[in-house]
């Protein structure tokens, strides 16, 4: 169900969006559209991974550097110009997982299938521990919401809903539902030996309790740079900051508040936004924009119906399109044309079906990645074997030369001497800060 994933150009799994959401809203329906990808898997080393993780292909924010290749090879008379039947409309990389057609490059995330999202688990209820170790493996969540109010609270469908006021509630409580989970499980581990813990706090001096939150929140994946930027938050609560021992019940849940906003930040997928009473997510929306999260409008069926129909040779479909075109040779029947032109009209009326769009304005803008190409030859951008740009990587913006080269392998990262930039030719060092699409060539000993 599942698909085994070639990481040949990496030591395991790095960044993971969870996807989490109460039963019925489509959240199943979301992840399996997100990483249904028609694209073929060459026979490299490959990492298998857990059964509720999957790989989305979504497109490089910008065009593959093949088209830079064309060009120049055009300009020097190396290259005939694309010709109408080239089925890869001028493409010249080969890569090695995702594909690139007219110069646009889809690249691979990893999304988690957060079952269990029930009342009370943190307190252990429904999956409980499970539920949140895998939220814990995140780097960012998206909850898929009922935007158009079909389900009840506990996840029962209801049938269609006209009351957008309703609705609206509804949403606004679906999100709360969520947060107020997570905050419940951060303040439960604060508590734990928080009055011992404090009075080391206090005796500590400067930095101590930054040390001491961190030390707690580990194994939720909490980085010290996280913990910081939250307690700078709280500081603007109406307490005595330098004596955490007179913190009340309420400020040490506002500090979990705070923590939770850092380690888990929640982007919304208004799901069945085609068939909702109106724009019932506007409210949410404005929330999420104060917390610098996204929301999108989304029909996630229809990007699983879009995908299936592009996997069956019936259309053209890109991932993130606002739209999409009937293969020439397809045979439809009645239905088939009918269910099509709904597609076409809901993807006109919402600018697509907003699955893409949310995971890549997750991915790269969220949590600020970027794509970039290493290669063995930075004058050919090729790799040993000779293919063109084989290998496309998402990695952390500003990322240096050093860390691309770990990145790639442990070994380059201990070995580096030197790296250069493909596009220039320039020799870059260990603290040179890469940008989006940059191609380079890795230098290191043995």
């Amino acid at each position: 169900p599942y698909r085994v994933i070639p990481i040949h150009f990496s030591e395991g799994i790095g960044l993971r969006i969870g996807i989490v959401g109460k039963p019925n809203v489509g959240k199943s329906t979301f992840f399996a559209a997100a990483t249904l990808a028609n694209v073929d898997i060459a026979n490299y080393p490959f990492c298998t991974i857990e059964p509720n993780v999957g790989v989305a292909f979504l497109p490089a924010p910008n065009p593959c550097p093949c088209g830079e290749l064309r060009s120049n090879r055009e300009l020097e008379g190396r290259l005939d110009s694309v010709s109408e039947d080239d089925v890869r409309k001028g493409s010249l990389c080969t890569p090695n997982t995702g594909t690139c057609v007219g110069h646009l490059r889809l690249v691979p995330t990893f999304l988690v299938d957060v079952a269990g999202l029930v009342p009370g688990a943190h307190e252990g209820k429904g999956r409980g521990n499970a539920f949140l170790a895998d939220l814990a493996s995140c780097d960012a969540l998206i909850q898929v919401i009922d935007a158009a109010g079909t389900t009840d609270e506990e996840g029962v469908p209801i049938g269609k809903n006209n009351d957008s006021e309703a609705v609206t509630k509804s949403i606004l409580s679906e999100y709360n539902f969520l947060t107020g989970e997570l905050d419940a499980w951060i303040a439960g581990i604060i508590e734990d030996g928080w009055a011992r813990g404090v009075r080391k706090v206090q005796s500590g001096g400067g930095g101590a309790m930054s040390d001491y939150l961190h030390e707690k929140l580990t194994g939720l994946g909490a980085t010290l740079a996280k913990v910081s930027n939250a307690l700078d938050s709280f500081r603007g609560e109406e307490i005595d900051f330098e004596a955490p021992a007179s913190w009340d019940i309420d400020a040490r849940r506002n500090l979990a508040n705070c923590l939770r906003k850092e380690m888990f930040p929640i982007h919304v997928a208004a799901n069945k936004a085609e068939i909702a009473p109106g724009k019932t997510w506007v409210a949410l929306e404005k929330i999420l924009a104060e917390n610098n999260s996204i929301l999108i409008p989304c029909f996630s069926d229809g990007e699983l119906a879009l995908r299936r129909a592009a996997k069956a040779g019936l259309i053209s479909y890109t991932p993130g399109s606002p739209t999409f075109e009937i293969s020439p040779n397809s045979q439809l029947n009645d239905a088939q044309k009918a269910g099509l032109k709904g597609l076409h009209d809901s993807m006109s009326e919402l600018g697509g079906t907003g699955v893409a769009k949310l995971i890549s304005g997750v991915l790269y803008d969220a949590l600020e990645h970027i794509v970039v190409y290493p290669v063995q030859d930075e004058s050919k951008w090729v790799d040993g074997d000779g293919k063109v740009l084989p290998d496309a990587l998402v990695v952390p913006d500003l990322i240096t030369a050093k860390d691309l080269a770990y990145a790639v392998h442990s070994d380059l990262g201990d070995g580096f001497i030197k790296a250069i930039d493909g596009k220039s030719k320039r020799v870059i060092g260990a603290d040179h800060q890469l940008s989006d699409s940059d191609v380079v060539k890795i230098h290191a000993k043995n």
